[in-house]
């Protein structure tokens, strides 16, 4: 088996990813993987796994928009946001189609917000979420999330099904309670999974071709070969394109990311086995 591989996994409810990566590598037996794109303990869904060298791309890759599918359960208060930690439940009248329509209208766009506590934001080196669940008193800068679609799809109350497009860093939690604030009411998540990320999907972890999930264009250098493979110094007028910006370039069975700018040429990483 090559070690350098990157496949979509399907990450179930109930357990952390780091721990789920534990068993893939138990799994393949692998020693050095990574996953990128933290999914809570209690969502399911896709989570990008990368083997050996590959672990070094993730910044690299078409990953946004991620999609979504949840659960919000009207009534429901939850500190956590989700089914973990729920407070009380209340029995509320049914809403109008037309009235959940017109809040989850607002939903789309640029939005800031506070990240919910239970999350896996560092704080001073410590996880939110272990933060929170020890009681300790802290706040969360607010980030920006660009929401590209919010649909409501089902609506069978107290449960309303509502599948989400964001851009990386979003908390569907926070946007499910969102919506019940705009309702006026209380609400958790039941459940979440995540469908697909930018390009990657769930096909039986299935091993894929990592230049095709690059969200770099590909440049080529025409002068020696071995200049990439022994990492000397490049000209940039001996790549193809010369404009500004971060490339990956291919060579035999290697790949290296490099930045070209006023300055010249860099490597960001070389010799990744392909």
């Amino acid at each position: 088996m090559n070690k350098n591989l990157i496949f979509a996994a399907d990450k179930p409810c109930g357990i952390s990813c780091s721990k789920f990566l534990s068993q893939i590598k138990k799994k393949y037996g692998i020693k050095k993987a990574g996953y990128s794109g933290t999914l809570d303990m209690n969502a399911s869904g896709v989570l990008i796994v990368a083997f050996g060298q590959y672990t070094k791309l993730f910044r690299f890759l078409k990953k946004t928009p991620k999609r979504y599918t949840a659960v919000l359960w009207l009534g429901a208060k939850s500190k956590s946001l989700d089914a973990e930690f729920i407070e009380s439940v209340h029995e509320l009248e049914p809403f109008d189609m037309q009235r959940l329509r017109e809040a989850a209208a607002k939903l789309t766009g640029r939005i800031t917000y506070a990240p919910p506590k239970f999350s896996a934001k560092r704080i001073e080196g410590k996880r939110a979420y272990d933060l929170a669940r020890a009681g300790k008193e802290f706040e969360l800068k607010e980030i920006t999330t660009e929401v590209f679609d919010f649909k409501i799809k089902s609506y069978e109350h107290p449960f309303i099904t509502f599948e989400a497009e964001v851009s990386e860093g979003g908390y569907i939690r926070s946007l499910g309670a969102m919506l019940t604030s705009l309702l006026g009411i209380d609400g958790c998540l039941k459940s979440l999974r995540r469908n697909s990320e930018g390009e990657f999907k769930y096909e039986n972890e299935k091993s894929l071709l990592i230049t095709d999930f690059l969200d770099l264009e590909e440049n080529f250098y025409e002068g020696e070969k071995e200049d990439l493979l022994l990492g000397r110094v490049l000209q940039k007028e001996r790549f193809r394109n010369s404009a500004h910006g971060e490339y990956f370039v291919l060579t035999d069975s290697f790949l290296s990311v490099i930045r070209i700018d006023q300055n010249g040429v860099s490597y960001i990483l070389n010799r990744i086995q392909t």
